[in-house]
This record gives C-alpha cells, sequence and structure tokens, in this order.
C-alpha cells in the first residue's frame, strides 16, 4: 500500500469514529426522560409549613457565627419515624471535612441505625449519590454500616438519564461504561481525600451526572412530613448557608411519590408498598405547596419572574446562577420595573481550595449591565449554598420557591435529578414573612452582622472568562 492509501485509509478510520462518537453523543444528550421525573404534582393546601435555615455570618468584630437548624429538624423526624423513613441525599461523606464545623455524616448515621435499633421492622430507605463512593472507587465505611444494620441503602442509577456532559459521555459510552471499578489499586491522588483511587473514578466523575435532591417523608403521628432542603449531610458542608422547608400533609405522599420515580430506576420493589398520595381536592385556606421536580422547577421558576408586575418585588439568593433562559427572564423583569435583587455566591471557596469564580461573576456582570441590584454573600471558606426565589406582590402574596436546584442548565433543563417547593399564599404567612425577613437582613447586613457584600467586591469583567462560561453552561463542560 502507498503512502497515500495508507493516509487516505487512516483519514477514512478517522472519520469513521468521529461519527460513530457523534451519533453516541447525541444518542446521550437527546435520551428520553424516564417516567415519574419532571414531575409538577398537585397543588395542595399548606399544611404547618415552616422554613429552617443554616447560616454562617461575621459580627462587628470579625467573629464567624454559624447557626443550623435543618439537621436538627431531619434528625429529630428520623428519631420519633414508626413506619417509613425516605431519605434522599445527595453528598453524605466524610470528605473535605477536616475542619468541618459539625460531623453531619456521622450524625445522621447513627440516626438511622437507632431507627433500625428501636424500628426493626419500618423500612428505612437510604438514597444517595454514586460520588459518595466515588463511583466504587473507594470504600464508604458509613454506609455499609448501614447496609449492615438493614437500612436499604440505593446507590442512585443515573445511566438511564439524558447526558448532561453529552461531548465526555458519548465517548463514555463507546469505551468506558462497561468497567467494573475497584477500591484497590488506585494510583491517581483522590480529589476528595486522602489515598489514591483509580482512574477509573476519574473517568465516572466527568461525566458530570448526579442526583442533587435533598429530601425526606417520614410519618409524624397519623399524617406524614415532608422536608426539601438545598443542604447536604457533609462534614465539608456544615458551614454553609441553606434553607429548607418542611410541611405536613398528602403534600408529603406527593414527595414521597417523586422519589418513587427515582427508586424505579434501579429497585422498584423497595417502593411497593409506599402509601400512595390521594387525589387533589378543593383547597381550604390561603396558603398552599406543589412539589415540583426537574424540568418542572425551571417552568415554575420562569413563570414566577414573567409574572411579576411593575412594582413588585422580586429576590433571589442562589449558589450558582448561569441559566440562560432564567438570566434573560430576570433583565426582561427589571425593564419592565420589577423590583430584581440578587444575592450570589463569589464561587471562590469549595473546601479549600480557591476558584476562579464561574459562573457567578460573569451572570453577575451582565445582570450589572442590565442595571439589576447585585451584591455577594460574604462568605470566608464556607459556600452561599441557598436556592431560593421569593416574589412579593403588590396585592399582599408572596411566593417562594426553595429547594436543591441550582438555577444552571444542569439542575434545569432535566438532566440532574432535583425538588424544589412553591409556597405560595398571604405574604403574612409564617414562612413567607420569614424568608422576607431573611433575606432583608442579608442584603442590608442588619444587626451588626455582616452577611453581604458589594458588587465591586468581586465584580469580573474579562470577557474571556464571561464567554468561557458560556461555553461551559452550553456544553456542560463543567461542574455547574
Amino acid at each position: 500500500m502507498t503512502g497515500f492509501a495508507q493516509l487516505r485509509s487512516l483519514w477514512f478510520w478517522l472519520l469513521a469514529l468521529a461519527l460513530v462518537w457523534l451519533i453516541s453523543t447525541l444518542l446521550a444528550a437527546w435520551r428520553t426522560l424516564p417516567a415519574g421525573l419532571a414531575a409538577s404534582m398537585p397543588v395542595r393546601a399548606a399544611e404547618q409549613v415552616e422554613l429552617l435555615i443554616d447560616q454562617t455570618w461575621q459580627d462587628s468584630a470579625g467573629q464567624s457565627h454559624s447557626e443550623q437548624e435543618i439537621f436538627d429538624e431531619v434528625l429529630r423526624l428520623i428519631g420519633q419515624a414508626r413506619r417509613l423513613v425516605v431519605l434522599d441525599m445527595f453528598l453524605f461523606n466524610e470528605f473535605a471535612g477536616a475542619d468541618s464545623y459539625r460531623a453531619l455524616t456521622r450524625e445522621l448515621t447513627q440516626a438511622l441505625l437507632e431507627a433500625r435499633r428501636r424500628q426493626p421492622d419500618m423500612p428505612v430507605i437510604l438514597i444517595t449519590d454514586p460520588f459518595n463512593t466515588l463511583y466504587g472507587g473507594v470504600a464508604a465505611a458509613h454506609l455499609q454500616q448501614l447496609e449492615a444494620a438493614g437500612v436499604q441503602v440505593l446507590i442512585s442509577n443515573l445511566a438511564a438519564l439524558p447526558a448532561s456532559n453529552p461531548v465526555w459521555t458519548g465517548l463514555w459510552q463507546l469505551c468506558c461504561r462497561y468497567l467494573d471499578n475497584s477500591q484497590t489499586g488506585g494510583w491517581l491522588p483522590n480529589p476528595v481525600g486522602a489515598g489514591k483511587v483509580t482512574l477509573r473514578s476519574y473517568l465516572h466523575l466527568l461525566n458530570f451526572r448526579a442526583n442533587h435532591r435533598k429530601t425526606l417523608v417520614v410519618d409524624e403521628g397519623q399524617h406524614w412530613t415532608g422536608l426539601v432542603t438545598s443542604a447536604n449531610p457533609h462534614d465539608g458542608s456544615s458551614r454553609h448557608s441553606n434553607q429548607a422547608l418542611v410541611f405536613r400533609g398528602p403534600a408529603a405522599l406527593d414527595l414521597l411519590e417523586t422519589e418513587r420515580a427515582i427508586i424505579n430506576l434501579s429497585a422498584p420493589q423497595l417502593a411497593r408498598d409506599w402509601p400512595r398520595p390521594p387525589a387533589a381536592t378543593a383547597i381550604n385556606g390561603d396558603a398552599t405547596v406543589q412539589i415540583l421536580t426537574e424540568g418542572a422547577v425551571r417552568d415554575q421558576l420562569l413563570k414566577l419572574i414573567d409574572s411579576a408586575q411593575p412594582g413588585e418585588q422580586l429576590d433571589l439568593e442562589v449558589f450558582y446562577l448561569s441559566h440562560r433562559p432564567m438570566i434573560l427572564a430576570l433583565i426582561a423583569a427589571h425593564q419592565r420595573g420589577v423590583q430584581v435583587r440578587v444575592m450570589l455566591d463569589p464561587n471562590r471557596d469549595a473546601f479549600g481550595r480557591e476558584k476562579n469564580g464561574i459562573p457567578n461573576r460573569q451572570a453577575a456582570w451582565e445582570l450589572h449591565q442590565a442595571g439589576i441590584e447585585l451584591r455577594w454573600c460574604a462568605t470566608h471558606g464556607e459556600q452561599c449554598h441557598r436556592k431560593w426565589l421569593l416574589l412579593r406582590r403588590t396585592d399582599g402574596s408572596a411566593a417562594l420557591l426553595s429547594g436543591s436546584a441550582n438555577f444552571t442548565r444542569r439542575n434545569l433543563d432535566n438532566l440532574n435529578p432535583e425538588t424544589s417547593v412553591l409556597l405560595a399564599g398571604p405574604a403574612e404567612h409564617p414562612a413567607l414573612s420569614r424568608a422576607a425577613r431573611l433575606l432583608e437582613r442579608h442584603w442590608h447586613n442588619q444587626q451588626g452582622q455582616t452577611y453581604s457584600l458589594p458588587y465591586a467586591e468581586f465584580a469580573d469583567h474579562s470577557r474571556w472568562r464571561y464567554w468561557l462560561y458560556r461555553l461551559m453552561e452550553a456544553s456542560g463542560l463543567s461542574t455547574f
């Protein structure tokens, strides 16, 4: 074979491989969403809804303080359950926890073990993400301990979901998805702790898939209770600022039904005997709650922003903001006279590592150019990990959307499993009024406490980093 013929043959095979990669990428990106996801559950009467807050701030002397309510309530709810515990938590590990504020992983593990000891016939189900074992590359002693005690530990099966990073997942499906991982023989540094891990852990990680939900459903006396939060039971996250909504009644069974969709991806038998939510009925009372998952969260966020009228106030505080339709909707709301205020994490701190500010500083620049008011959360090693939006209307009503979903493509566009709650009602409803008070305190640094900093503190007007953010958001080649 001549040199020209060899070169032509090489190009043929390279083009063939590129075509196969492209087809695999498109199939991964366009995979049909499994049944039960992107759920918009019925609007229910709000029953005993409470807003819980974890927050870290500095006083006038520069001393750091942390207050936590969320996992105190999680532990209490698990501790009194008699019929069923279903817990779905993204990060449940001790990674990066050497300087943690609170040993949340150990506390929650002990609570689940005690629930099994106290009620040996009660199903206790933990759903969590494969990242907690680095995709089978490290031993998770707390998960092994729970399984040995009879807790049903389900590592989320995410392979059926559309690809979050399709460029890599298309190649992963061709080369690597059938490779088993191992907890021995690793030669690469553990990215989140001590020891070594295999190359397979890294290759799996690059898919950037995650079950990002943070939910709890338990029985409480004669009724059911649900909790949806932005907080992880992760030692390294224990000083983060977060929020949660707790609610009772049929909405809690709606939440349980959305967890059935995750269970059905790998172990449907575990949910066989779960109670079903009742049919929707006429609502008594002024306040309502609604459970939303995946793309339904996006749809409701955009609906709230688009419905805001001149003179109304729209506040959001979030760890990641990069979703293009949402950014454009916020700008449009501001232009028609809505008072829009945005508070963002500066994307600086990541468990002892310093990040480059992408995507929040780039999204903030775009909003700042449009004239929207912005402030940064004043973080000192911890993260402003909240994901909530509050709309206060001129007719005296308000709506709060709160949950696990960051305001990004990955979290809103049917890629990560996510859960949020919409609470709507009179602005004086206890949970809504508390949210409003907290947002005012954070914005204005009330009571001599520092929660936020002016926009200029972390402003980044680099066009290079702005267009890098746009590429990362559009392609999925990012961790946000």
